[in-house]
This record gives C-alpha cells, structure tokens and sequence, in this order.
C-alpha cells in the first residue's frame, strides 16, 4: 500500500510539471549540472539525445541495462538498482516508484519520468517493415531566427543574409527505429548560392536499428560513438565536474545518431553493436567524411582542423570540405555478475599530412602526421554498492592515458566518488573528449574527490575538490602548472518551494604580465536561488555573484527573475528577465533562457545591462505545435556590441525566433 502510495503521488506531480509545457525538464537538467562545464557542443548532442528520448520514452519494466545507459545522467548503481527492483518486485506500475530503489534522489525522480515510462513488461519480437511504416510515427520540425539589427559583415563581408534557419525531419517507431534528417544554416552563410547550391549548408541524414535480434544496434550515415573513458574516442558527451558527479562517472559504450545542426565530433558511414554470446558484446565501426582544415602556407598540408562549421566567410568558405578523413575501429566488452572488461582499437588516416605550428611551446606535442591509431584497456565492477570502473590508452604517440574512477555508497544516503586521470603530454588522439581541467586528454594528471549526500528527504548537498597539474607548458602558462576546482551546493524541497545556494572556487596559474613567472588566477562563483512549482504555474528567482583576481580584480552580479503559467491546457508562456553588471569578461555571469526544441541557451553575459525575454509555446491542435521566442539584450555601458564581422553598431540587439513542429 505505502508503495502504492508513494508512487502515486510522485506521479502526479511529474504529471504537473509536465504539464507546465515545452521542454521543462531542460530547468530541472540545469540543477543538476553545472552549465559551465560543458561544451556547447557537447551540450547540443545532449539535449538532442534527451529531446529524442522525450519524444520516445523507454519502457522502464523492458529496459536493458544498454537502455538505461542512454540517459546520461544515470550512474551504474542507479541503473543496476532500476533492474534489481523489477527483478525483485516486478513491473513497476508508475515511474513513481523509481523513489523506492532507495538511491535515486529528488531531483533525478523528477527529471526521468520525462524520459521513462512504465508500461507492459511483455517483451515484443522486432516488428516486420509493414507494422514499422504503418504505426511509424513522423515528425517536421522548422525553426528559424531573425534578428532585428545588422551586423558588420551583414552588410559587408558575410556570402549570405542574417537569418539562421533549420529543418528537421524524424520517423520513429517506439525505440527500435530511428531515420531522419537535418538541414541547417548558421546566419551569414549562403543559401542556394555559391558552394552551397544544394540549399542549406550543413545536412545530416542518420538511420538507427535497435534490439533486433543478437544486433542491439545499428547505425547508417551520421552518428556519434562514446567508448570507455573516452581517451580514444567519444563523440557524445563530455564529464563536466557536477556532471560527472551527477552519473559518478559513468560512461557507456553507446552509438547515437548525430540529429544535431553542430558540424563537429560526428562520424559518417556506419556502426553496429552485436551480441555475440551472452554478456559478450562486439562494435564496429567505420568512417569517412570530408572534414574543414586550416591549410598551411605550402597548401599541402594541415595546421588546424576545423570544428565549428561556419563558412560565412570567403576564407571560411576556402576551408569547407578541404580535407577528408578515414577512419575504422572496434570494441569489444564482456559484462558478467557486475564485472566488465574490454578493449578498443582505432585506426584514422587523413588524405593531407596533419603539421600544426609548433613555434609556441605549447603546441610542441600536438598531433602530428598522415595516419594515426590508438588502442586501450578498459576495466570495471559495478555492484550494488560499490562501483569501478576505468580506462588505459596508448597509440602511435607511445604515450600513455589512464582514468579511473570509484564511487561507494557510504550509506543509502550518502555517495562518494574518487577520480584519478594521467594525460602525457605526448598522448594524443584525434577524437578523445575525457574528463580534464585543461579541456583535453593531454597534459595532464589529477585527482577528483566528490560527494553526493541526502540527510533527509528534502535536502541535497553535494560537493567536490580537484586538482591537475599539468607537466608541459599550456596556453597563457609558459612553464608547468596547476589548477584547482572547488564546489558545495545545497537544495532544500519544502513542498513546492525550492532553495538553492552554490559556492566554487577555481584557482589555474597563468603568466604573469611579463610572462616572468606564474601567477594564480583566482575565481569565486555564488548563487543563490529560490523556485516555486504550482500546478498551473512556476516562478525561479536567482542571484550570482563573480570576483576574480588575475592580473587585475573584477567582480560581478547577475539578478535573474523567471515565471512561467498554463493559463490553458494549450499554451504556456514563460517570461525572463536578468539585470547585470561585471567589471569585464572575467567577471562574466550565466543565465538559463527557455529555448526551442531541439536548442539550449545558457548564455554568458559581461558589462552593465539588462536581458529579457518572453517564450511561448502553443498545441495548435494534435498535429501541429508552435513556438515563438523575443529575446533582447540592452547594454547601458556601450554605443556597440561584439566586435570584428561580429560587431553591431548599438548597445540593444532584439532577436525573434519561431518554429513549428507537425507530428503524426
């Protein structure tokens, strides 16, 4: 009855809050993370992954642990836990019981509903083509932003107008079959012009099969692929430091298809995961695309590759496609009675000779050559309890790279986490993204501790200490180095009202003004928030405060007010406004903007101003959804904003975007 009970109530308020409207776990996803932390690319390939998840829900009381791992924030013991549960109790009736597994905490409680769903436990055989095209379920998505103001190289320089505009297109039955594709345009770049005649600049096209048979999957065109630790390859996502102790590390061999507009960290051809015996897996993969480089002045060879995907530019332009780039692999894992281990090879080949500049020390062991490949070591236990888990690289740089992490739960309130990490700096790999300070697999060695603890069922704090030192110098560090990351937060639930606070300090050693010596780089982040959640509508107020000592001080503050209301079933509308002013960019502050589908917006901002924006999402009818959003930013401070191509001559810029989704 309790059981009953419990689940029950913790439904219906799931049910509210997804009542609220559009996106809204993408609120709750950033009390979870620190934004901060994590690319934007990065950011983009996660909320693509949760927004398709949304749309196709797992069915928690038939999930596989490989169904679990594709939601990122989950660790193993908690997926382990969901999978005990049912063994022992059977299907879950709502999602609501995921609170009786006794280690998923509040805010994890309410994040997965909106990705998880309790239905029958009967396991059903891979459906013929017919049942897949007739209850199919497709979906056309066009978004498009218009910003009310001319940039410098909209009048002069860009090759195309200053409008940014995608469209999407999705077919999907339940979770075993996903196609698609993505058509995008960043703002500046030609439309059926120039190179790119066809009509957008970027497209994706992506087909994913999962769970037929022995093939638990299989993807054709674009995809992404994470193994291991991601010291050999990870085009998913990246640990931030509260990330990581959101998911105490986890990180899972997964293939994802790339429905995102980013134009980096994606593969092109196909890949496939089969079980070849049981708990014995086996991945392949293989890739070729056309990739943009920065040439060096003999023409010939590569100094940088190019990820951002801009050609707004003539010499951006000049860079589209100028390379090309081969790549296949494997992974092999075994997973029995919670230990796992396994081994990943790659091997890469570029069609120009790879040769940065290495005048600047600190370039002095980036990649370098035609052909490259890596190898790694993976290893592991995950038990009710107690979790290991790692990875050890090397490759043609005959250098090494180690992760490894344990997390333990001390108490069922209470978990702790420990990372250590060994970068070389004579390590590299074309396609690693791993848990680091400096922002790559290189050069680095350091140690993480964190903690997660519930003292009782309203309070959340959780807290972790980092230190790296990297051996070889780093840009802006001329000599060896070191950083430390220090974070605490707390979240106290007293029915619908929630209080947050959070304090980090960061200190990394750079060159002085003389670059003579190094010096410390000192950073303290506050903020404090208060969240109300009713039935029909939410409100969240915050406040932040910056100081940073460097060669100069500076400091900051952000205030930040947001409301949002159901004022019918069919609309929800959602109202920010922040105020700010910063000394300059060191002291910069982050805000969270209700975004579009498919989009996220944490932006930075840095002087004395003002933002504010208005969102509104509306269920036309069962088919069709329609979104707009008036977002402006008012500087007090200045007579322009941005500079070089970038740079408009005014101190406001207001920016509209609108989109339309037709399912059925």
């Amino acid at each position: 009855m309790r059981r009953l009970f419990l689940s029950a109530m913790i439904s219906v308020f799931a049910l509210c809050a997804a009542a609220q409207g559009h996106h809204e776990w993408e609120g709750l996803l950033y009390q979870v993370v620190e934004t901060e932390d994590i690319e934007a690319d990065a950011w983009d390939a996660m909320t693509d992954a949760l927004a398709d998840l949304e749309q196709n829900p797992i069915n928690i009381n038939t999930a596989t642990r490989d169904d679990l791992a594709q939601i990122p924030f989950l660790t193993d013991r908690e997926i382990e836990a969901i999978c005990a549960y049912i063994h022992v109790h059977g299907a879950m009736k709502t999602t609501g019981e995921l609170a009786m597994t006794g280690i998923i905490g509040r805010d994890k409680c309410r994040l997965l509903p909106f990705f998880l769903y309790a239905g029958e436990q009967e396991k059903k055989l891979f459906p013929d083509l017919g049942t897949i095209l007739s209850k199919g379920r497709h979906s056309v998505i066009a978004t498009a932003k218009v910003p009310l103001y001319s940039r410098r190289g909209d009048r002069d320089g860009y090759l195309g107008y200053k409008y940014r505009h995608d469209v999407r297109y999705s077919f999907n039955f339940s979770d075993r079959v996903k196609a698609g594709i993505v058509g995008a345009q960043d703002a500046g770049e030609p439309f059926f012009a120039g190179r790119n005649r066809m009509g957008y600049d970027y497209y994706s096209f992506y087909l994913m099969i999962r769970k037929m048979g022995c093939l638990k999957a299989l993807a054709v065109g674009r995809y992404r692929i994470g193994l291991g630790m991601g010291l050999v390859v990870n085009g998913n996502f990246s640990l931030g430091k509260t990330s990581a102790l959101a998911s105490l590390g986890r990180m899972d061999n997964v293939i994802r298809v790339h429905s995102s507009r980013s134009d980096g960290n994606y593969l092109q051809g196909a890949a496939a995961t089969v079980e070849v015996a049981n708990g014995l897996d086996l991945t392949a993969f293989v890739s070729y695309r056309d990739i943009d480089a920065t040439l060096n002045s003999d023409k010939e060879t590569v100094s940088t590759i190019v990820k951002t995907g801009y050609h707004r530019t003539q010499t951006e332009m000049d860079k589209k496609n100028n390379t090309s780039q081969t790549l296949f692999g494997g992974n092999i894992h075994y997973f029995k009675s919670g230990f796992h281990a396994g081994a990943t090879a790659v091997y890469t080949s570029l069609d120009r000779e790879l040769k940065p500049k290495t005048s600047q020390i600190y370039r002095r062991h980036y990649a370098a050559g035609r052909r490259f490949w890596n190898v790694s070591a993976e290893y592991g236990y995950t038990g009710h309890r107690l979790s290991v888990r790692g990875e050890t690289a090397t490759g043609g740089c005959h250098a090494v790279a180690t992760a490894n992490t344990v997390s333990f739960g001390v108490l069922p309130e209470l978990d702790i986490m420990l990372l250590q990490r060994f970068y070389s700096f004579r390590y590299y790999s074309l396609f690693s993204r791993g848990f680091s300070e400096g922002g790559a697999v290189q050069n680095e060695s350091g140690v993480y501790a964190g903690a997660d603890w519930r003292p009782v069922s309203r309070l959340h704090v959780t807290a972790y200490v980092d230190f790296a030192r990297f051996a070889w110098p780093k840009y802006r560090a001329s000599d060896t180095s070191q950083a430390s990351d220090n974070f605490v937060s707390a979240t106290y639930t007293a029915g619908s009202w929630t209080f947050s606070s959070r304090y980090r300090l960061k200190i990394r050693q750079y060159d002085n003004e003389e670059k003579t010596s190094i010096i410390n780089k000192t950073e303290h982040r506050m903020r404090a928030s208060v969240r109300y959640e009713g039935a029909q509508w939410s409100m969240r107020t915050q406040a932040d405060f910056v100081s940073s000592s460097y060669k100069k001080s500076s400091r900051g503050w952000m205030i930040s007010h947001d409301v949002k209301c159901s004022p019918v079933r069919w609309l929800m509308v959602d109202a920010s406004a922040s105020i700010f002013d910063t000394d300059d960019y060191d002291s910069r502050v982050y805000a969270y903007e209700h975004g579009m589908l498919y989009s996220v917006y944490f932006p930075a901002f840095y002087g004395r101003g003002i933002r504010y924006a208005l969102f509104a999402n509306a269920d036309i009818s069962r088919l069709l959804t329609v979104s707009a959003k008036l977002g402006t930013t008012d500087y007090f401070d200045r007579d322009h904003i941005g500079s070089g191509m970038q740079q408009t001559d005014r101190s406001s810029v207001t920016d509209v975007e609108v989109q339309a989704r037709i399912k059925f």
